[in-house]
């Protein structure tokens, strides 16, 4: 609703519906006049005389056909921006919730990182540990400040860019919720999938759109082609007086013999096709429709190819989602937790505790980042359908 740059495309589309409108009006008359004055004398004559053209030929059907045909091609070009950045957003909203994740679990790795920085400082007050490894848990602390400092970075920069996509101003609060895991639902069969995208995906009823179009454009040139014609009617004054005397009727006297003539004038003018038939455009038309037959044919491969490609991409980032979940995270989670025992027991090192610490921070953002993967996969599936 409120993206400028698909408004602008709605506007082109309302110009295409002006087009069409004004490809439908009838040609205006045409009025001629005309006049003539004899040099030295008093003949003269005056003329008025107005045109009507026919457009023979299909003339204006074939041009209501043309404007019909672009404004449908207009309106599948607004309709093909609605599903990019439809598509785009979904996108941007999933990172967003994966960034937020992460954010989320690098503030609860930075809580407990300050945690174990207050037990070893008072391990150390007590003289149960050596000062070397309070600074080593501050310098792990730090190292995840500054973890969490790129991660709220990178939530700030992904709500701008969905607030940029929403046609929302940078500075105004904006919020979004959702879980990334619940989002993962099912999804249709791909049979399904490619035959929705054939029949209904916009680029491709745009590249059949621009067929018509093509085949539209050489009709207009064959009606161009034809003979035209306008329709004449007019009215023709004309006086002339001769070197003769003559008497008037009314006064009985000598007087010049003088002529008024008045005339209906009709007739047609016709358009003769003779030196040009308009063959280059209709030859050009039908190279234009094998031109948009070979690119729908190509648009609807490039429909199926990125339908089949989705599915593949969302079955792999589904298993390894999977994969992560069950045999990667859970057992992460539980060998840190024996690390840690551990090392509170004296068996291991601080350096062994803080090693598997960031090797389970490693693989929670991995967890989230194949969270991510499925979702973009799914999107995918959407938006090539």
């Amino acid at each position: 609703r409120d993206n400028a740059e698909l408004t602008a495309v709605q506007k082109e589309v309302e110009a295409g519906e002006a087009l069409l409108r004004q490809a439908g009006a009838r040609p205006n008359p045409t009025l001629d006049v005309r006049g003539s004055k004899q040099f030295g004398g008093t003949d003269n004559s005056f003329m008025i005389e107005g045109g009507l053209p026919l457009e023979l030929g299909g003339r204006r059907a074939a041009r209501v056909s043309v404007a019909a045909k672009e404004l449908e091609i207009r309106r599948l070009a607004a309709a093909e921006a609605e599903r990019e950045l439809a598509a785009e957003v979904r996108n941007k909203f999933g990172e967003a919730l994966t960034a937020i994740l992460k954010l989320q679990f690098t503030e609860k790795t930075l809580s407990l990182a300050r945690d174990n920085v207050d037990l070893v400082a008072a391990q150390v007050a007590e003289g149960r540990r050596p000062p070397l490894e309070q600074n080593m848990e501050t310098v792990e602390l730090n190292r995840i400040r500054a973890l969490r400092e790129s991660a709220e970075a990178a939530v700030e920069l992904r709500m701008l860019e969905l607030k940029n996509l929403l046609g929302i101003d940078p500075r105004q609060p904006f919020a979004i919720r959702g879980e990334l895991a619940q989002m993962l639902d099912t999804i249709p069969p791909e049979s399904t999938a490619v035959e929705r995208a054939i029949d209904t995906r916009p680029d491709v009823q745009g590249a059949r759109a621009v067929e018509a179009l093509a085949a539209a454009r050489g009709g207009q040139a064959r009606a161009e082609g034809r003979i035209d014609g306008e329709l004449m009617l007019g009215y023709q004054r004309m006086r002339s007086s001769f070197p003769l005397m003559d008497i008037n009727s009314q006064a009985g006297a000598l007087t010049t013999m003088d002529e008024r003539m008045n005339f209906l004038t009709f007739g047609i003018r016709l358009t003769l096709p003779v030196r040009d038939r308009k063959e280059g455009m209709a030859a050009a038309a039908r190279l234009e429709e094998a031109a948009a037959h070979s690119r729908r044919e190509f648009g609807e491969l490039t429909a199926r190819r990125e339908i089949a490609a989705a599915y593949i991409r969302y079955d792999k980032a589904k298993r390894a989602k999977e994969i992560y979940r069950v045999g990667v995270r859970d057992q992460a989670a539980a060998n840190l937790d024996v690390v840690r025992q551990s090392y509170e027991l004296g068996s291991k090192t601080l350096l062994d505790h803080i090693a598997e610490q960031r090797r389970f921070i490693d693989i929670e953002n991995g967890y989230i980042d194949a969270l991510l993967e499925v979702y973009l996969a799914r999107t995918e599936i959407l938006r090539a359908a």
